[in-house]
């Protein structure tokens, strides 16, 4: 294979939604298994879409996914500019070229007149097509003598330039996801390639740098898959060698019909963009998966498994297992249903994944976010609780009974906890507490449980209340490592508090 180059290329029209990064992602997991580059290159040819801020939001996203980008406008390269609005100065030529190879030719049918004929042909309950089977009697070069040409272009009447697609032609195209896709050229229309205010349209520009950039394959998504017959013909027409076309399936709404929006996220409560978005003209701020605490890790996974699976029962791969197991063989052809809960999954694995000091930091930010500042070992408590968390932001809710004692008690639990002799029995666990010196959760837990069992009665009768004492519920960590955490004399107080309360 030669050196791979593959090239993710958005529009600046508003916020890269997730589709997009799995496209990016792709794309990069391709170029990096094989050693090659991954380009980024900006589609801004269509200045009336352009949103301020959407470029930049672009290389953030990209950036936070940790897809890092080997050439684009920021990082520079030997191929750029990477704009294509710093490169219109190029297309002109290339469309001229064509034109004078026969493949390509001017029009000037007027707005007016080619809405004059889709009525006429909507009247008729067909459907107009610009191509082969009219071309010839319409407003443009094909049509006109060399004399009536050049009068036209000397007086300056607008043109588009529009490929001729040629006339049934068996098509064999290939795709490195579908396969073999047969197309009959005489089922094409004639595409404008280069407009009358100067600009190329995507087909033209696209192809162009495309061939500059020397990309080897082009990995987009399905919406493209009906213009590959039209892109195979146009580098058929400049005589330049194709790259490889591979069309990935779309991600679909959670109900698994339709393309997934940013109307589906709101409507679910789930983000689909990487980081937030502030719309500049209205101000609508839509969720970001960075800013609602997912970690970058998890959405990668998660991503990657939206249309493409690695043969085995591995899940969690880190980016570097996903650049050694991507294969594009592998990715599927149907569309790939987007799942909330799935993706919750994915964030607690990765949560999961990460060290004991990574806790202890998040809790310690928590805390200093909270003014709250203690003398317990943070380490110790972040051990004790970062298994039930499914986010960092978590971490409170799950720890805050260790910096905060309890002043009110879930009811259903007390009903539940506390009988006539739990008074009694919690004075006598607070006389075995006093007794013990050593606070290590191993042995407090070896001698309240044998005092317990010496008594003859069952475990809930102590262990509820005293997880009352400590909580306020019947939830969190192991009992012991909370005593232990805590200390003698504070297990002691929450043991009095709760005493105090049922007074």
């Amino acid at each position: 294979m030669n050196s791979v180059r593959v090239r993710f290329a958005p529009s600046p029209t508003g916020p890269l939604h997730i589709g997009g990064v799995r496209t990016a992602l792709y794309n990069y997991l391709f170029a990096k298994k094989h050693q090659g580059t991954f380009i980024l290159r900006i589609e801004d040819t269509d200045q009336t879409r352009y949103v301020p801020g959407a470029e930049d939001y672009i290389q953030k996203a990209l950036a936070w996914c940790k897809i890092n980008i080997d050439e684009g406008p920021k990082q520079g390269g030997d191929y750029g500019p990477y704009r294509q609005s710093e490169r219109k100065s190029l297309y002109k030529d290339y469309a001229l070229t064509l034109v004078s190879k026969g493949k390509a030719y001017y029009s000037f049918d007027t707005a007016e007149e080619l809405e004059q004929l889709r009525n006429d042909y909507e009247a008729k309950k067909e459907t107009f097509i610009y191509n082969w089977h009219n071309r010839q009697q319409l407003n443009n070069s094909l049509a006109l003598s060399e004399e009536q040409l050049q009068h036209k272009l000397d007086s300056g009447i607008p043109y588009v330039i529009r490929f001729k697609t040629p006339v049934d032609q068996e098509l064999q195209l290939q795709d490195e996801i579908r396969g073999n896709i047969t197309v009959n050229t005489s089922t094409l229309d004639d595409k404008v390639l280069f407009k009358s205010d100067g600009m190329p349209t995507y087909h033209l520009a696209n192809i162009v740098d495309d061939h500059l950039m020397k990309i080897t394959h082009v990995i987009r998504g399905e919406e493209w898959l009906p213009s590959l017959a039209l892109h195979v013909l146009l580098y058929q027409a400049f005589e330049w060698k194709t790259p490889a076309f591979a069309h990935l399936p779309l991600i679909l709404k959670p109900v698994g019909k339709g393309k997934l929006s940013k109307r589906d996220g709101d409507k679910l409560g789930f983000p689909v963009f990487p980081l937030e978005w502030i719309d500049p003209k209205t101000e609508h701020l839509s969720k970001g998966y960075k800013e609602d605490g997912y970690l970058a890790d998890a959405v990668i996974n998660m991503l990657a498994f939206l249309g493409w699976n690695p043969g085995t029962e591995q899940e969690l791969f880190t980016m570097d297992e996903l650049i050694e197991s991507f294969d594009l063989s592998r990715v599927n052809k149907s569309g790939a249903k987007f799942d909330p809960e799935k993706t919750l999954w994915f964030q607690q694995q990765h949560l999961q994944l990460q060290d004991n000091d990574f806790f202890t930091a998040q809790l310690q930010s928590i805390l200093d976010e909270k003014e709250i500042s203690t003398t317990l070992d943070l380490s110790k408590i972040a051990n004790s609780i970062k298994e039930r968390a499914i986010f960092s932001k978590d971490l409170w809710e799950l720890s805050k009974f260790y910096f905060v004692t309890p002043t009110s008690y879930d009811e259903k639990a007390m009903k539940k906890a506390w009988k006539e002799d739990t008074s009694e029995l919690m004075q006598e666990l607070i006389q075995q507490l006093n007794s013990i010196d050593t606070y290590s959760s191993e042995y407090l837990a070896n001698e309240i449980k044998s005092w317990i069992k010496n008594k003859d009665i069952g475990f809930g009768k102590i262990m509820m209340p005293f997880r009352l004492a400590f909580v306020g519920s019947l939830q969190g960590p192991d009992l012991f490592d909370i005593a232990s955490i805590l200390g003698k004399e504070e297990t002691i107080n929450r043991i009095q508090n709760l005493l105090n309360h049922q007074e």
